[in-house]
């Protein structure tokens, strides 16, 4: 806990003994079903006191699992993908009963090179109502080779509709590339993470999605990829300042670049639409300069906590804490001009209030 609140974690993967993973590349190798995914109890209440373990080291409360990106398996053969995704779901389900007051469940949909939307849709619906997930991690990249239509296209307006009925939370996590440039780079998945996540903040912050679906509220990993390198006039600097002159990058007089004649008159910059209620990113960056910076410019309102904790950051110490890189309450708990309020923002009230349907959950009750 954090000040008497729970600390709740939107950003988790399910842990698993090597049965999970053997089952999904038999399907792979043999090109078939194989039936029935049997883990032995001994081997996932192992892989699961290990989690909990690092959860319990890292002062958090209660974790959304969802999928590891990289063994959602979209760029396979939509056959296999729907039997997987079934497969993977009825494992989180299992592991947030096994551990009800640790565990929200959070689903993978059966998104194909294709996409495959209907199937997305009937998924997620399954998910929620049958399951009690809160919402579904969405790859905008399933084919892994950027194909895909851009976030703000129609093609994903039926999912996204459906997801405003339900009030279930989208999750843009991105899987791995297949661009042929990035073999031999290690962990080149983590590449593909910064790029799609960030044209996806970037399509999904200036298209209508929102105007169309006023009530779906989508969260972006990992900060929302890259962050702002430019400033342009009419920025606000700090997003947890008010818009006040000082905080808010001004014109300067002069033309941009080096082109020389007569000054043109300043264009006045369009206004981008109010995406507050709708956009939103997490705190799952183990930088911890990089991570202050992403809370400046998005805002602490528009944040919420995750972790991903155990994960790419669990091997690593961050030298300012002396604790592991993903014990970001730790991290947090540094950042000198976040207030004790805005902190507890960030561990407990924004996952509640951009989360609307973990109220119903064990968790919380």
């Amino acid at each position: 806990m954090y000040n008497g609140q729970l600390v709740i974690d939107v950003h988790g993967h399910m842990s698993t003994p090597m049965h999970f993973r053997a089952h999904a590349y038999n399907m792979i190798a043999l090109r078939s079903d194989q039936g029935a995914l049997t883990i032995p109890a001994e081997a996932m209440a192992q892989a699961l006191g290990r989690h909990l373990r690092i959860m319990d080291e890292r002062n958090i409360d209660i974790q959304m699992i969802s999928p590891r990106p990289v063994a959602m398996m979209h760029w396979e053969r939509p056959f296999l993908v729907e039997r997987w995704t079934r497969l993977t779901n009825q494992v989180i389900f299992d592991q947030c009963q096994l551990h009800p007051k640790r565990f929200v469940g959070v689903a993978q949909l059966p998104q194909t090179q294709v996409l495959n939307i209907a199937g997305c849709v009937a998924e997620l619906r399954r998910c929620v109502h049958d399951l009690g997930f809160v919402g579904a991690l969405l790859n905008p990249d399933p084919a892994g080779d950027r194909s895909a239509p851009g976030m703000n296209d129609e093609a994903w307006f039926p999912l996204y509709e459906e997801a405003e009925k339900l009030q279930a939370t989208l999750i843009v996590h991105p899987s791995f590339s297949r661009d042929p440039r990035l073999d031999g780079i290690e962990h080149s998945y983590q590449y593909n993470f910064l790029t799609e996540e960030t044209l996806a903040t970037l399509l999904l912050e200036r298209g209508d999605v929102f105007r169309r679906f006023p009530r779906l509220r989508i969260v972006i990993c990992h900060c929302g990829g890259a962050l702002r390198r430019l400033v342009a006039t009419g920025d606000v600097l700090d997003a947890n300042e008010p818009r006040v002159e000082s905080n808010l990058v001004r014109a300067s007089g002069e033309r941009p670049g080096g082109s020389g004649g007569a000054p043109e008159p300043a264009a006045e910059a369009a206004a981008k639409p109010d995406v507050s209620a709708n956009l939103f990113f997490d705190t799952c960056a183990y930088d911890p300069w990089f991570l202050a910076a992403a809370i400046r410019q998005r805002g602490v309102k528009q944040m919420a906590f995750g972790t991903e904790a155990p994960g790419s950051g669990t091997a690593d110490v961050n030298p300012q804490t002396g604790k592991a890189a993903d014990d970001l309450v730790a991290t947090i708990d540094a950042i000198d001009f976040l207030s004790e309020g805005q902190k507890l923002e960030l561990f407990h009230h924004n996952p509640r209030r951009i989360f609307p349907l973990l109220a119903r959950s064990a968790a919380l009750r």
